[in-house]
This record gives structure tokens, C-alpha cells and sequence, in this order.
């Protein structure tokens, strides 16, 4: 009994994530549509060029990396994964990168992975179901995103300190 219980309540699970998913993609398509997501993309760019200063701020790596942190801003994990993979493609091609990451590549995975939500739509989706208030964590998931993601860009300057440091001790 404890199985099929089970069954049925991850087979409703998914479907109200998929709603979930197919909301939010479908206001990131409207977004598209309506220019706000290029007023983000104008708006991110600046500081995202500070973080990704080898890179072009018109070039299709820039503009896969400010949609990726767009989609992780809104909470869109399955959306963000695609266009992190494409940047990190773009990425690749651009720096003419081969065996190891770049100081850019290590970049975008530390803000892919430290991501800031201001709505994290997934867990609300999963708190809702669950009954729960689904926005009471909002503030805390602030808070925490910001800590996090403040923290690794930190400790990319840092080991990018002591890695240039060692290149000049070899020499």
C-alpha cells in the first residue's frame, strides 16, 4: 500500500512541477517577446563584464551567460541548465580553450552553481504541494543566495591570485 501511495504522489509531484516549468517558461518567452529580458540583459551586462572581463560584452558567450543568470534569477533551474551549456560552448570557442577551464569557464560555473533567486520557483512549487506556506522562505533564500554567491566570486579572485602567483614563482 505504502508504495502505491507513494507512486501516486511522485507521479503528482511531477505534473505540478511541470505546470510549474511550463509557467515560468511560458513568462520568459512573453518576457522575450515584450523586450524585458533585453532591458535585463542591457542592465546585467555591465557588472557581468566586471566578472567576465576577457570576454566580449557583445559576444554570444555574454549574451548565453546574462540568459543563464536571468533564468537562475527567476528560479528557472531546467531553463538555466541549456543556456549554461551553450555558454559554456560559446565560451570555449571564444577563448579557444582546450584541455583546461578557463578563468571565465570556472566563472560562470561558480554563478551558475551560487546562483541568486529572488523566486525560487521550484521549491515553492514543492512547498505549495506540500501545504506549506511557499513563500515564508523567500527572505531567507535571499539571503542565503547572496552569502553564497558573494563568497565563491570572492574565492575565484583569491585562487586566481595564488595560481598567478605560483605561474610567476615556476618561471
Amino acid at each position: 500500500v505504502a508504495a502505491l501511495t507513494s507512486c501516486k504522489d511522485a507521479v503528482t509531484l511531477c505534473i505540478s512541477l511541470c505546470g510549474t516549468i511550463c509557467l515560468w517558461s511560458g513568462i520568459m518567452n512573453v518576457a522575450g517577446k515584450s523586450g524585458i529580458v533585453s532591458g535585463l540583459s542591457r542592465l546585467l551586462s555591465k557588472p557581468l563584464s566586471l566578472l567576465f572581463p576577457d570576454i566580449s560584452r557583445k559576444g554570444s558567450a555574454m549574451q548565453f551567460i546574462i540568459l543563464n543568470f536571468i533564468s537562475n534569477l527567476l528560479g528557472l533551474g531546467n531553463a538555466s541548465t541549456p543556456l549554461g551549456i551553450k555558454a559554456m560552448q560559446e565560451l570555449k570557442d571564444e577563448q579557444k580553450a582546450e584541455k583546461n577551464a578557463t578563468r571565465s569557464m570556472i566563472m560562470l560555473v561558480v554563478l551558475n552553481t551560487a546562483s541568486v533567486q529572488l523566486f525560487p520557483s521550484t521549491v515553492i512549487a514543492l512547498r505549495a504541494s506540500y501545504a506549506a506556506k511557499p513563500c515564508d522562505i523567500l527572505p531567507c533564500v535571499w539571503v542565503v543566495s547572496v552569502l553564497s554567491l558573494t563568497l565563491s566570486v570572492l574565492s575565484v579572485f583569491v585562487f586566481e591570485k595564488i595560481s598567478n602567483k605560483r605561474r610567476k614563482n615556476v618561471k
